[in-house]
C-alpha cells in the first residue's frame, strides 16, 4: 500500500451532501428570478465545477439586469442558509476524517468559495483537522484543471506525487489526475462509470479507510 503525505479532500459530494442543495439554491434564485424552469441550465454539466462556471452562461444565455457579483452573492446566501439548516454532512465522513489525520496532513481543496467552506467546515468541528483549505478563489482556473490541487500541494509543502486526492465528480477526478496526485473517487454523486479515470472508485467511506490502511 502506497503511503501518502497529505490528502486532499474536495468538499462539495466528499464531506458534504450539497449537491443537491446546491442545485436547490440555483433553482430558488431562477424562481425568484421569474425563470422558473426556463433557466435552461444543465446542473450535472457543471458538477464539480464553480458557481461562477454556471452563472457566466446563464449571464450569456439570459443577460439579466443583475451583475454576476450580485447573482453569485445571492445565491451563495441561500445556499449557507440551507446548510445552516440542514447540516448534511455525510455519515461516516467525520471518523473518516479523523483516522486519516493521525499520520496525513489534510487539506480541502474546493469549486466553493471561501465563506461556503467555512460554513461547512464549522459543521461538525471539522475545520481543526485541516490545515490548508483552498478554493477557487485562490487560483486561475477552477476545476477539470489541476491550478487548485496544484496550489494546495505548494502550500502543504509537499509534491503532488505524495499527495491522495478523494473526489466524487468526474470534472475533480480530471483535475486530480492532471495535477499527478492519486484519486480515490467515491460514488456519492455519479455512477462508477462516470469516474473510471480515478485510480481507484468506492462507495463507501469505510472502503477508504481500508485502502488507505487507517
Amino acid at each position: 500500500m502506497k503511503k501518502f503525505s497529505a490528502i486532499i479532500f474536495d468538499m462539495d459530494g466528499v464531506i458534504v451532501d450539497s449537491e443537491p442543495r446546491h442545485i436547490r439554491a440555483f433553482r430558488e434564485v431562477f424562481g425568484a428570478m421569474g425563470y422558473g424552469e426556463r433557466h435552461g441550465m444543465d446542473f450535472e454539466a457543471y458538477l464539480g465545477r464553480s458557481d461562477r462556471a454556471l452563472w457566466l452562461d446563464f449571464v450569456a444565455k439570459h443577460q439579466p439586469k443583475e451583475t454576476l457579483e450580485e447573482l453569485t452573492a445571492w445565491k451563495q446566501r441561500r445556499l449557507i442558509e440551507i446548510l445552516r439548516a440542514e447540516q448534511p454532512i455525510f455519515p461516516g465522513l467525520p471518523d473518516l476524517v479523523a483516522k486519516v489525520a493521525v499520520g496525513h496532513r489534510l487539506a480541502v481543496a474546493s469549486g466553493s468559495l471561501h465563506p461556503v467552506i467555512e460554513e461547512v467546515l464549522a459543521l461538525k468541528n471539522l475545520r481543526r483537522f485541516f490545515e490548508t483549505v483552498v478554493s477557487v478563489q485562490d487560483v486561475a482556473h477552477g476545476k477539470p484543471a489541476p491550478d487548485i490541487f496544484l496550489r494546495t500541494a505548494e502550500l502543504l509543502g509537499v509534491s503532488p506525487a505524495e499527495c491522495c486526492v478523494i473526489e466524487d465528480s468526474a470534472a475533480g477526478v480530471q483535475a486530480g489526475k492532471a495535477a499527478g496526485m492519486t484519486v480515490i473517487a467515491i460514488t456519492n454523486s455519479l455512477p462508477a462509470a462516470r469516474l473510471a479515470q480515478a485510480d481507484v472508485v468506492v462507495g463507501t467511506y469505510a472502503e477508504i479507510e481500508r485502502w488507505l490502511g487507517v
